[in-house]
């Protein structure tokens, strides 16, 4: 067989196979999405129902009853008592749908359990945006959680209406805030010093650790410079560590102080410099 027929082949197939996959990758999201729906509006609908009726033994034995019902008619556990309360929660946490149908094209139903049993209304909207922004898989989620990422975020400290509004613009037109990357104050335990050290001590160790130290500071640094050699009002500065941020579209420079001590790890304060630090930059 000519060589240039094999070859077309090959090639045949192999676009094929990926029209298929995509396709199949398609239709996956729109499930996940769709079945992530469907909780809500089950345990929206069951909670309608039992709030509805004030005795609290008949709200019990409704649910129980209807699980029972549901498992004998569909042959699946899916519909579990515990199942059906999962989705009562997931409604009644978020009974704002409009925030919940953005997110489920990008999040799946486990991602949504992990922030059910946060307190915080506004945490779990932040957790949830985020992970849906930044394409956080569950692990990373539950890590992001563990760490208190919401607390240690600088918008944490602003009024909840504000901080809906600038996760709204996040999920609707992917505008992230530098209050919703910068975190106050950043762990540096990682480093491995201890006690009161020296800035130079604290920087080698930053450099040596400088894939760590990005991931500490958010997602959407790049590192640019190490002792950048700045000249302001005609004099020579050296900026210790120069980052950009790819979706702030910013250079983020980050000047090294060792005067502050927080539960005995050291705590880096970023510095935004004025967007003419281009011009500054020798």
């Amino acid at each position: 067989m000519n060589m240039d027929i094999i070859r077309q082949d090959k090639r045949l197939f192999s676009d094929i196979c990926q029209i298929i996959d995509a396709a199949r990758g398609r239709v996956a999201v729109k499930a996940n999405a769709e079945l992530t729906l469907m909780y809500w509006h089950i345990g929206h609908r069951i909670n309608t129902d039992v709030l509805g009726n004030q005795r609290a033994e008949y709200g019990k034995q409704i649910v129980v009853t209807l699980s029972r019902q549901l498992q004998e008619r569909f042959q699946t556990s899916q519909f579990s008592l515990r199942s059906l309360r999962r989705m009562m929660q997931f409604a009644e946490e978020f009974p704002n749908i409009e925030i919940v149908t953005p997110l489920v094209t990008q999040l799946s139903w486990t991602h949504f359990l992990m922030v059910l049993p946060l307190k915080d209304e506004i945490a779990r909207e932040f957790y949830l945006t985020m992970a849906a922004n930044a394409h956080w898989s569950k692990r990373e989620l539950e890590k992001q959680i563990d760490g208190m990422l919401f607390e240690r975020t600088v918008i944490a400290g602003k009024a909840n209406e504000q901080i809906k509004m600038e996760l709204a613009a996040l999920r609707n037109n992917d505008a992230i805030s530098p209050d919703l990357v910068f975190k106050n104050p950043y762990f540096l335990d990682f480093t491995g010093l201890k006690g009161y050290y020296s800035e130079r001590d604290l920087e080698d160790m930053l450099i040596t650790g400088l894939q760590q130290f990005i991931m500490e500071l958010g997602n959407g640094f790049t590192f640019v410079d190490r002792q950048k050699r700045m000249i302001i009002d005609g004099e020579d500065f050296y900026l210790d560590l120069l980052f950009y941020h790819r979706k702030l579209h910013r250079l983020i420079a980050i000047d090294l102080l060792c005067c502050a001590q927080h539960n005995s790890s050291y705590v880096a304060q970023p510095i935004m410099l004025a967007s003419n630090l281009n011009s500054l930059c020798a």
